[in-house]
């Protein structure tokens, strides 16, 4: 980016409580190629465009960005790159129906059944009413069942590794109640728990970081199944139940027999939103889960990058005095 006067329209909407910043015009041109070879492209090229869109003054830590993006499969509405205040991720679910209803109050899609490409697949979307949407998400697996980690103050930690667009490290049991007056608790759990990941070598497939934690509790509501906390690589905390981490968790409970194919599976957020998930069987062991869940337009809004101004990139921290 350069000190022209910029400005980048994005459209804020909010799936279950969890925020997503679409970017509909003046993002960066990523060039061709495939979604995942754009997103590389993205890093590489345009990171201060992801930290002016996403970081404070103009985001918080919370948002997740998604740059609407030409697709390579022309059976596609769009191509989108999911970004949040520390990098990239792979799919977002919440950020899939985000942009569901972005694209809808755009005019761009009605109600039916659409492809959207992600940079680790295609995923489908069906806009079932103008907020309420189904994701097909990416293939989902568990990956290793009942790892153990020594985890500082909290003791001995056993959970499952799964991928569910993301890989996740989940946790039956809650160190802390799954109360909102628990989230410091929480949050501060979850950086230990993945800092001891890390400390002991333990990945998802082929190296891959495991950056999201996900810890499990009973649901306060009668008519859900579970509550969970998921903890976020910026370190931020996800308000809906997280759309890849209830992947992630369909695909544990499928492994363990303790789900039916289509059974309808209500995850409960740390706020008390709700997403439903089903799955079907894929190959080699693996699920293609559900999600449904509501989104809702917050803002149309056009981001304003002017000259001379000392957080035009947001504020990292490092700006100079």
């Amino acid at each position: 980016m350069t000190d022209a006067y910029q400005t980048i329209r994005v459209i804020d909407s909010h799936t279950e409580g969890e925020p997503t910043r679409v970017v509909v015009q003046g993002g960066p041109n990523l060039g061709g190629g495939s979604l995942a070879s754009r997103r590389t492209r993205f890093q590489e090229t345009a990171d201060d465009f992801r930290r002016t869109v996403i970081l404070e003054p103009r985001g918080s830590e919370a948002v997740v960005g998604a740059l609407l993006c030409p697709p390579v499969d022309p059976t596609c509405v769009s191509g989108v790159i999911f970004f949040n205040n520390t990098g990239y991720l792979g799919m977002c679910g919440h950020g899939a129906i985000g942009v569901a209803v972005t694209l809808a109050h755009l005019g761009r899609i009605t109600p039916g059944i659409h492809r959207l490409e992600t940079p680790v697949g295609v995923v489908e979307v069906h806009l079932i009413e103008p907020h309420l949407v189904a994701i097909e998400n990416v293939p989902s697996y568990r990956y290793r069942t009942k790892v153990a980690v020594e985890v500082e103050t909290l003791g001995t930690v056993t959970g499952d590794i799964a991928w569910g667009g993301n890989w996740f490290f989940l946790v039956e049991k809650s160190p802390f109640p799954l109360t909102f007056a628990n989230l410091r608790a929480l949050t501060d759990a979850s950086a230990l728990v993945r800092a001891a990941l890390v400390r002991n070598g333990v990945t998802g497939a082929d190296g891959a970081e495991i950056d999201h934690i996900e810890f499990f509790g009973p649901a306060e509501s009668l008519s859900a199944h579970s509550r969970n906390f998921v903890y976020c690589p910026g370190g931020a905390y996800d308000r809906s139940p997280c759309g890849t981490g209830t992947s992630a968790k369909l695909a544990c409970l499928a492994a363990d027999g303790k789900l039916a194919p289509g059974q309808p599976w209500i995850q409960e957020s740390i706020i008390g939103s709700r997403f439903t998930g089903t799955y079907r069987h894929a190959d080699n062991g693996r699920i293609v889960p559900t999600i449904t869940g509501r989104g809702f337009i917050c803002s149309d809004a056009v981001l304003i990058v002017q000259p001379g101004d000392p957080f035009s990139q947001g504020i990292t921290g490092q700006e100079p005095a």
